[in-house]
């Protein structure tokens, strides 16, 4: 008789915030879980991929200066690196030093080692602060920081779909600047958020396995508002 693999976990930490944050393995499926909730895994990241290139394609992968907020399991940042230009500056924004050693080690074959790429900087730091501190900074900005507006791994992370972190966001942004959110469900909410404070969006619906509608994820791809409208105070 066959037994099936368990789950060993390889690394665990405990935030000063209270935040308990599991790498494991089966096999070799690798997975985070964030207090709890399946943050990520490698068994699926057709969603991710779609979200650098979909963006990057409406750009007409002329993009220079790109934000990822949410280093993940590196795949969106692979998927980056694979199309963008030589002289591209990738900047990763990951809360969880933990995570971006990971990255660094066991995790780093599932995505081909893309922190080696010369093009990228990483910036251990909540998104939220990040943001504060540039403007007009990005050509592209890709936040990947939870499960979506609506499955937040961190009460704190809902201020980024609010107003005060979409005007962050919007300050961050250059005036051309293209924004998307990965969701792994359908937001109404969000999309009147999105209507009240005049971003022009849609929404772009990813099957996880191509040709099947029965699992989805959701992409929001974003144009803020003019930069008269969020002018951040002095």
């Amino acid at each position: 008789m066959k037994f099936m693999n368990l789950w060993q976990t390889i690394s665990r930490v405990n935030t000063a915030t209270g935040d308990d944050i599991h790498l494991r393995q089966r096999g070799e499926i690798f997975e985070i879980r964030y207090n709890g909730i399946e943050l990520m895994s490698n068994i699926n990241h057709h969603s991710e991929d779609q979200l650098a290139l979909r963006l990057l394609r409406r750009m007409n992968f002329g993009a220079r200066k790109i934000l990822i907020a949410g280093l993940g399991l590196g795949y969106t940042l692979r998927a980056v690196l694979d199309v963008a230009r030589q002289d591209a500056e990738i900047t990763v924004c990951e809360l969880i030093p933990e995570i971006v050693e990971w990255n660094r080690g066991p995790l780093a074959h599932l995505a081909g080692h893309p922190l080696d790429d010369p093009r990228v900087k990483v910036v251990v730091s909540d998104i939220r602060d990040h943001l504060e501190r540039v403007s007009d900074q990005y050509d592209l900005v890709l936040l990947d920081t939870d499960n979506g507006p609506d499955i937040v791994i961190r009460p704190e992370n809902t201020e980024i779909y609010g107003e005060n972190g979409m005007q962050a966001v919007h300050a961050a942004t250059m005036a051309k600047g293209v924004v998307a959110f990965w969701s792994a469900t359908v937001s109404p909410g969000f999309e009147e958020a999105l209507d009240t404070f005049g971003w022009e969006w849609e929404r772009d619906d990813i099957a996880l396995i191509p040709g099947r509608v029965d699992a989805m994820h959701y992409i929001y791809i974003c144009r803020p508002a003019q930069k008269a409208r969020y002018e951040r105070a002095a």
